[in-house]
């Protein structure tokens, strides 16, 4: 009955165990709306402590991928997919295709993608049983590391931040603390450099760091320390679940704009709490779609320049975001998960009025499915 709970929680439509010992597969996928279009979103892979653990966060993110692609004027769904596994020792060929077989079994409600724990080379693996997948390859058409636009994305939104803020959007001389130092991070730091900021940066993995500050100038920090420093934006670009009491009482940031998911620990109180204490948050669903926006050019035809022309529409969408904020006096989560949701009624609404078959286009354009 708990995953009964779960799902109807956020009105989840499905949710699809995956099981096979010889491959050592355990995992996940989990479907929370197909209004817009299919489903989309990640494959993470990690241990878990508990497998409602593993429940709660391929829910959570579904949820927020449904948000994504709904703000940014997708035609797409939220999923996500979990497998139960430590990536450095776990993977296979054999897991990763039987997983696709799973996805297959969907016919389409699903397509994955890489995410934490995943890559490229995992999704290869997952497309030799299913067309339903993004993420691969540009040698087999597709759009490869979606970190460069996703990167792209959060660049312009922190512009955005500071036009709604100072009136102005450069960042010529701002300090930015970035926590985490992975491939988003490592191109993220280009842009900031090439514009002349402050990088302020953490990561528990050293050899991460080290290949960044070979490449630009950047102040390095303890982890436990990135909260508190002396930045006008933080950056949080590694796992999310990081803003909490205990760390909203140490910022003195003006902006929080990183490309880390669901950084919020709980939505509602700690959306509060920035918002009164000042701080500007960029919700993370907003700023971070550039790496949706990614994977939805590579269903119709891959293009890197169309790809990062469509993730600057993340700064007016950040700017509406923040003057629905002000207008209503609400969080900036909760004006972005108004915006969203407003999208996703209007086409119910849509579909309420019309019968027939929608066709979802691009790569899969022979995907049909029935009107909901």
């Amino acid at each position: 009955m708990f995953q009964f709970e779960m799902l109807e929680k956020h009105d989840h439509e499905q949710m699809t165990l995956c099981s096979n010992k010889s491959a050592g597969l355990r995992g996940i996928i989990a479907i929370h709306d197909t209004t817009l279009g299919p489903a989309i979103g990640g494959v993470r892979m990690r241990n878990y402590d508990a497998i409602n653990d593993a429940l709660s966060d391929a829910l959570k993110v579904a949820r927020t991928m449904t948000y994504k692609a709904a703000i940014s004027g997708l035609n797409l769904g939220g999923g996500n997919a979990v497998i139960i596994g430590d990536p450095k020792k776990d993977k296979s060929e054999n897991l990763f295709r039987t997983f696709g077989k799973y996805v297959e079994g969907l016919g389409g409600r699903y397509i994955a993608a890489e995410d934490v724990g995943t890559d490229v080379a995992d999704m290869e693996y997952v497309r030799m049983e299913t067309k339903y997948v993004a993420g691969i390859s540009k040698a087999l058409g597709g759009s490869g590391d979606p970190s460069p636009v996703t990167a792209y994305g959060i660049y312009v939104g922190m512009k955005a931040m500071m036009k709604r803020l100072y009136g102005y959007d450069s960042l010529r001389g701002k300090k930015v603390a970035i926590q985490g130092a992975g491939n988003v991070a490592r191109y993220l730091v280009e842009h900031l450099n090439h514009e002349g900021v402050e990088i302020i940066i953490t990561d528990k993995h050293h050899d991460k760091l080290k290949s960044i500050v070979g490449s630009v100038k950047a102040h390095i920090v303890k982890p436990e320390e990135i909260y508190s420093v002396d930045a006008d934006i933080f950056s949080p670009c590694a796992l999310g679940g990081i803003i909490d009491d205990k760390s909203i009482e140490e910022m003195k940031f003006s902006i929080i704009a990183g490309a880390a998911n669901n950084q919020l620990v709980d939505e509602k109180t700690h959306g509060i709490m920035l918002k009164q204490k000042g701080i500007f948050y960029a919700p993370d669903y907003v700023i971070n779609a550039g790496g949706l926006i990614n994977v939805a050019n590579e269903l119709e035809g891959y293009r890197q320049d169309r790809a990062l022309r469509q993730a600057e529409g993340i700064y007016d969408t950040l700017l509406k975001v923040l003057e629905l904020s002000e207008k209503e006096d609400l969080p900036t989560s909760a004006a972005a998960n108004r915006l969203a949701e407003g999208r996703l009624q209007m086409v119910r609404g849509m579909k309420n009025m019309y019968t027939g078959d929608s066709t979802f286009s691009g790569r899969f354009g022979e995907l049909t499915r029935k009107n909901r």
